[in-house]
């Protein structure tokens, strides 16, 4: 589904509202048939530097518009919404599928596997539409891959902006692993009561 901004962004903080762009992992941002390597990684920009298309784009090779995007966070994320600013003249995505916690996803995997959620999309321009997610689905996100099947009739498919919506978790990634260790201690590297005396706990 998507939803239409109803309000001006002038006078709503929209740029808060997408803060999952400073979570975004960004040097581990990958796609695959993008026709200069490393482009994907413009589409990722604030939310009031959306509609700036003066820079580089991420496109797919030509006569092929399929794409297929790996965006991996720094800590774990719950995502709202999506919103896609993809090209003119028939180069925008028509199709969006999601793919959740799922590394290395190629395109054979990304078409016989069950996507978490799919959307039929509108050619945004404008940056004016969000695509609802089914927010229970996508708690604890570490990773999300979006495929993009299809576009209007192009032979190529572009996007300018992908953005996403939601809150992250205080934990990083890389301490998850240690808290985990901790919860669970080894007795050997706390004392008991015999060994201390006294009442027995974890430091």
């Amino acid at each position: 589904m998507a939803c239409l901004h109803d309000h001006s962004c002038e006078d709503h903080d929209c740029s808060t509202d997408w803060s999952l762009y400073k979570h975004i992992d960004l040097s581990k941002v990958s796609a695959l048939n993008e026709a200069r390597p490393g482009s994907v990684k413009s589409v990722f920009k604030a939310w009031e530097e959306r509609l700036n298309s003066s820079g580089e784009h991420l496109e797919s090779n030509e006569g092929d518009p399929e794409l297929l995007v790996f965006i991996p966070f720094t800590s774990d994320v719950k995502i709202k919404s999506i919103s896609i600013i993809g090209g003119a003249d028939g180069t925008s995505p028509s199709k969006m599928r999601a793919f959740i916690n799922r590394d290395g996803i190629d395109f054979s995997d990304a078409q016989s596997m069950q996507a978490i959620q799919e959307w039929e999309l509108a050619e945004n321009t404008q940056g004016v539409l969000e695509y609802q997610t089914r927010y229970s689905k996508f708690q604890s996100v570490g990773n999300i891959t979006l495929h993009f099947p299809d576009n209007f009739g192009a032979d190529t498919s572009k996007i300018h902006y992908i953005g996403l919506k939601g809150e992250a978790t205080q934990l990083k990634r890389d301490v998850v692993a240690t808290i985990v260790y901790e919860v669970m201690p080894n007795p050997s590297d706390h004392k008991t009561r015999a060994e201390s005396g006294g009442v027995s706990h974890v430091e």
